[in-house]
């Protein structure tokens, strides 16, 4: 028996895994003992990756539409495959241009996949390339940019141990991130607090020491009045402040505007939110954690800025067990983020920065004008553009927009309209594989090699656990054959293989924050991983497995200072009204499921233990009001013209006049706006004004 350790492709904690084979089977999956990340331990979709594609078979070759969209895909050879496909994409570039074209890829995909997918469509196609991170990280993205000077998250994943205050806003570790709620129970922190801010009792509130149940989309307010309060009770880190950032004297008299009279528009008590300010001041570690719950608003970044403002003026930043932490929502967002050359350069940096496109174009070894002049259309401008005619050929990898795109039906709309739709993923049935002129078949994480960096900054490696058979192709495969199939030539020199891509990677990110030109790719077999920074002469061996970022109080501002960042609370675009009077909330529903459940319906026993029917919580009081009575049959209405069917679960764990329902049901995204944050272009899924009849029966 052959024993390969590699790394779970779920969530971004990147998880390590112990595969036990046996003549090219798996026969267990143990949690990696050693692993900083999950220190032997798992949640059910890591351990039941062994049964990826064992209940629904994988086809093994493309499936064409040669004539309309109507007609029936069949099989065909890969080289055919590709080549027709490489010729209808030059077809519609040669007819409408470059930007005709556009692709939507994932956060789950290794990083050398990602960047070798990015060179293909922005070097060489000079098409417009986003990643459903857009969906979860983009907000975060910004507000680092913004607030630290690069997209670089401070923490370490050892600080939730070490904290004596934990912060969790708009976020539900228990179902999310399970592995991260084990470590919290671990901590063994002297008076440790686990403090959970949430307009629902979520199942991580139920289990914490406080939660403070505010009113939906009200975080920014509560987090001035926050503020404000710290201030005048003299609970700030003057020396800090002073130090290490830039504009808290303009902050400060902005607060003015944030009297603690205030507090109804938070549904919080005055004395609620000095409570909370006091439990800040008290901590003496104090770590304040956020995911999607933040991210997903329409005013999203200036949010989690505000988050960032706390751990600034109290001084809980690059010390241990504290932080402004974002916590990530899939494997790999953080290499998509800084290697996927869509928003950003190739190891982070502008486009239009002159330094930066010298040394990533030497280090890529290509000439200059190869690299692409602007940041790509986000996800919401692709789709906009597709349904105004502009964008005719769509490349979808590795994620399921029919479902998870926000006000799903202009994403069904979009499709229709397309003269090429390309879907490359393991399953073939998927909502928007089942539209696709072109599907191109992969092999899972389970015979890929690759790189995964975590939110913790770590990169891990995804090795092969399972041997490759002749005719299976993996992404990367069919990235580089599409290159060539395209005419890229000498373009793809020195991106044949993952492990030849991830040293040109090496070379972008020279002298950046996230510098890994230390990083040997032998390193990342059977190791711990290791955190970026790593540059070139660094040693494991003189390095803690878990690092934090701005211990000196430097960040990666000009100035080397923090910046203090705020701006007034927008009036909610989608207030509750007359028409649509209750608000819907939407998010994960159990730690078995996976966001559209592509990949989880194999485990036997999440689909056992989950519903089939899409479903809403409602408060007790509002079902009475309602009369609507338990697993009752409802229309729900949404303010975007949509409505879709139901099922009613009585539920103390949602406030009154709202709704929750878990996200990974097609129905819930029919209903959520065409909403974005301004700044990181993020939709607002978490607060949908509604109204619900009961169904007809």
């Amino acid at each position: 028996m052959t024993i390969i350790q590699s790394t779970c492709n779920y969530c971004a904690l990147a998880c390590n895994l112990d595969f036990e084979v046996q003549e090219d089977q798996i026969v267990n999956v143990v949690p990696t003992k050693h692993y900083p990340v999950n220190k032997g331990f798992s949640c059910i979709k890591g351990l039941f990756l062994k049964q990826q594609q064992q209940v629904f078979k994988p086809i093994e070759k493309p499936l064409f539409r040669q004539d309309a969209r109507g007609a029936e895909p069949q099989e065909v050879p890969w080289i055919e495959a590709i080549d027709q496909t490489a010729k209808r994409l030059k077809e519609i570039t040669k007819r409408y241009g470059s930007e005709s074209i556009a692709g939507i890829s994932t956060g789950q995909i290794p990083t050398e996949e990602m960047a070798l997918f990015g060179h293909v469509m922005r070097n060489y196609l000079k098409a417009n390339l986003d990643g459903n991170t857009r969906l979860c990280m983009a907000t975060s993205v910004v507000a680092h940019k913004q607030s630290f000077g690069f997209d670089a998250p401070p923490y370490a994943l050892q600080d939730i141990e070490e904290s004596d205050t934990i912060i969790l806003i708009g976020a539900n570790p228990v179902v999310a991130h399970p592995v991260l709620w084990g470590r919290i129970r671990q901590n063994q922190q002297p008076n440790k607090k686990v403090i959970v801010i949430d307009p629902r009792r979520s199942e991580t509130a139920i289990q914490a020491d406080e939660h403070y149940a505010l009113k939906a989309k009200s975080d920014l307010v509560l987090f001035y009045l926050l503020a404000n309060v710290l201030i005048e009770k003299g609970w700030i880190d003057d020396a800090y402040i002073r130090q290490h950032t830039e504009n808290f004297d303009q902050f400060r008299t902005f607060l003015q505007e944030y009297p603690l009279t205030k507090a109804p528009m938070t549904g919080l008590t005055e004395t609620q939110i000095v409570r909370l300010a006091q439990q800040i001041h008290e901590g003496k570690r104090v770590s304040f954690w956020w995911t999607m719950g933040i991210n997903q608003g329409y005013e999203a970044v200036r949010t989690a800025q505000a988050i960032i403002n706390l751990a600034l003026m109290t001084g809980n930043i690059g010390r241990k067990g504290t932080g402004a932490n974002s916590l990530t929502g899939q494997s790999n967002a953080m290499g998509s983020r800084l290697f996927s050359n869509t928003a950003g350069l190739y190891g982070g940096g502008d486009f239009d920065n002159p330094l930066r496109r010298q040394v990533v174009a030497k280090a890529l070894n290509i000439e200059e004008h190869w690299l692409p002049e602007k940041p790509t259309l986000p996800y919401d401008q692709i789709i906009e553009q597709i349904n105004q005619g502009k964008i005719k050929a769509l490349w979808v990898v590795a994620t399921n927009p029919a479902h998870s795109w926000t006000n799903s039906e202009s994403f069904q709309e979009a499709m229709n309209k397309l003269e090429m739709l390309i879907v490359q993923d393991l399953y073939a049935d998927t909502m928007t594989a089942k539209t696709a002129d072109v599907f191109f078949p992969v092999v899972s994480g389970l015979k890929k090699t690759g790189t995964y960096i975590n939110t913790e900054r770590r990169l891990s490696g995804l090795r092969p656990v399972l041997p490759k058979k002749v005719d299976e192709y993996s992404d990367f495969d069919i990235f580089f054959a599409m290159g060539k199939a395209l005419g890229m030539g000498s373009l793809l020199d020195g991106w044949e293989t993952p492990q030849s891509v991830f040293e040109l990677l090496k070379k972008c990110s020279a002298n950046m924050p996230c510098d890994i030109t230390g990083v040997a790719y032998e390193q990342l077999t059977s190791s711990k991983g290791i955190q970026w920074p790593f540059p070139k002469g660094s040693q494991l061996e003189n390095l803690p497995d878990e690092r934090r970022l701005y211990e000196d109080g430097q960040y990666f501002t000009p100035s080397k200072k923090a910046q203090f960042i705020f701006e007034k609370e927008r009036p909610n675009p989608l207030p509750l009204t007359e028409d649509y009077p209750l608000m819907l909330n939407t998010g994960r529903g159990t730690v078995g499921q996976w966001h559209t459940e592509t990949r989880t319906r194999e485990i036997k026993e999440v689909k056992e233990a989950t519903e089939r029917q899409a479903h809403v919580l409602i408060h007790p009081n509002t079902a009475k009001q309602l009369e609507v009575k338990n697993q009752e049959l409802l229309r729900l209405f949404s303010v975007n013209g949509q409505n879709a069917r139901f099922a009613a679960k009585i539920s103390r764990f949602v406030q009154e006049g709202e709704l929750y329902a878990p996200m990974h049901y097609p129905e819930v995204n029919q209903l959520t706006p065409a909403l974005y944050d301004a700044y990181s272009k993020e939709p607002s899924y978490k607060s949908t004004p509604v109204r619900l009849m009961k169904e007809q029966s």
